[in-house]
């Protein structure tokens, strides 16, 4: 081995150890248990409710029954014979920041129980805190397909995780009481329309895409077949526009930019900007060589009268701390929009504790601060509980989301 190898193996080796060390360290500190970082999974407690004059206001107005939270993702490690897959990444100490990213998804699902799979222990958590809300309230469990070649042919090794259709619709069926599911199926499969009618006899709500981390490009022609067959049915594609932290591969975050979407918009595809594309920038594409925020972009199309029967809004993860407070003042005072934006929490993200500040958001203006102990309190014990009630209590200059926004069973109902 020459000088120049050796150089770049002792670089290598010098770069493995470091971020070895950097990840055991970020793993220490997660375990380490900290207040503030980590969820304490307390049992939810819905007496606490009842003497709380803030959180017994999130549910005026409300008929449980209609509220269904449209953005949930089930999780695991792949220990529990359901056809889970988690890519090697976010196993390994040499990836650190996916690594921690890993532990702490798994901390607010609260899957460290004393025994059984964490991915049943995760799957058990999540029913226990929706029957812990109001008789009625549902959440939609997302599948998660592979990342797929132009081809059409899966690619695990590629892909950061994968959850199969077979146990959304399982877990749905098996907890019918506060579950629905959403299918997840990647357009170029040679039998991508033919598993779509499938999943909708067997009772989908949606379809759910994650562009950049399945190589779905929705400006491409290979989705034209898929978008007919979602419109005849119609049937939902709830998508992620704007920036996305897991993927590896730069060439693939250009595809959720919002403006794809029109392909699937001039085909009659009922189309869910999950997040409002609230975060990261795109190319300007009707300026190339220009860049805009995800979010303006999303805006641009929201202001099109041709599609306002057919693009809507999730309102998940808008809350979080890397979302400008611009956006969540939009979104509040955007009355025309309000028919157009369904809530979604984006679980298990709500359960963990750095990602969301009601302090923060109290300091901008957006929460009462008197509110701010009480959600803190209530995101311990019930995560899902604690981003509905944030979201009630959000208000800018006298405008708050109004009771349309949450009641999103309708929605999903007009199949």
């Amino acid at each position: 081995m020459n000088h120049s190898s050796l150089q770049r193996s002792r670089r290598r080796f010098l770069k493995g150890a470091f971020l070895a060390t950097v990840g055991a360290s970020v793993a220490a500190f997660i375990h380490a248990r900290k207040p503030f970082l980590l969820n304490p999974c307390l049992e939810p407690a819905d007496a606490a409710l009842d003497k709380n004059p803030w959180l017994t206001r999130i549910w005026q107005g409300l008929d449980p029954a209609q509220v269904w939270d449209c953005h949930v993702h089930l999780a695991g490690i792949g220990d529990g014979d359901h056809g889970l897959y988690v890519g090697e990444k976010l196993k390994s100490l040499w990836h650190p920041l996916l690594y921690s990213q890993r532990l702490f998804y798994m901390n607010a699902g609260c899957v460290a129980t004393a025994s059984g799979s964490v991915d049943d222990n995760y799957a058990r958590r999540l029913v226990h805190l929706a029957r812990n809300m109001p008789a009625g309230f549902k959440t939609l469990l997302f599948a998660f397909d592979w990342q797929h070649d132009d081809n059409g042919e899966p690619l695990p090794a590629a892909s950061t995780f994968y959850v199969p259709d077979s146990f959304a619709r399982q877990t749905a069926e098996e907890y019918p009481d506060v579950f629905e599911w959403v299918a997840s199926i990647h357009p170029y499969r040679t039998d991508a329309v033919d598993r779509l009618e499938a999943a909708v006899s067997e009772g989908a709500r949606a379809i759910k895409w994650l562009p950049a981390a399945q190589n779905i490009d929705p400006a491409s022609a290979r989705c034209d077949a898929f978008f007919a067959a979602l419109a005849r049915l119609k049937l939902p594609l709830i998508i992620h526009c704007g920036e996305e932290k897991a993927v590896d591969s730069a060439r693939l975050l250009p595809l959720g930019n919002p403006l794809r979407l029109r392909r699937a918009l001039d085909s009659g595809v009922k189309v869910v900007v999950a997040h409002c594309a609230s975060s990261g920038n795109d190319e300007d594409l009707d300026k190339p060589g220009t860049r805009q925020t995800s979010f303006a972009l999303f805006a641009r199309l929201m202001e099109r009268p041709e599609w306002q029967e057919n693009l809507f809004g999730d309102i998940s993860a808008i809350v979080l701390r890397n979302r400008k407070p611009e956006v969540l003042k939009t979104l509040l005072t955007r009355e025309d929009w309000h028919g157009r934006l369904l809530n979604g929490s984006d679980y298990p993200l709500p359960g963990i504790l750095p990602l969301i500040s009601p302090s923060q958001l109290a300091r901008h203006g957006l929460l009462p601060t008197e509110a701010v102990a009480n959600l803190q309190a209530l995101r311990q014990s019930n995560a899902l509980h604690f981003d509905l009630a944030l979201k009630r209590l959000l208000s800018w200059q006298g405008k708050f989301f109004p009771a349309r926004v949450f009641e999103t069973r309708a929605f999903f109902e007009a199949v």
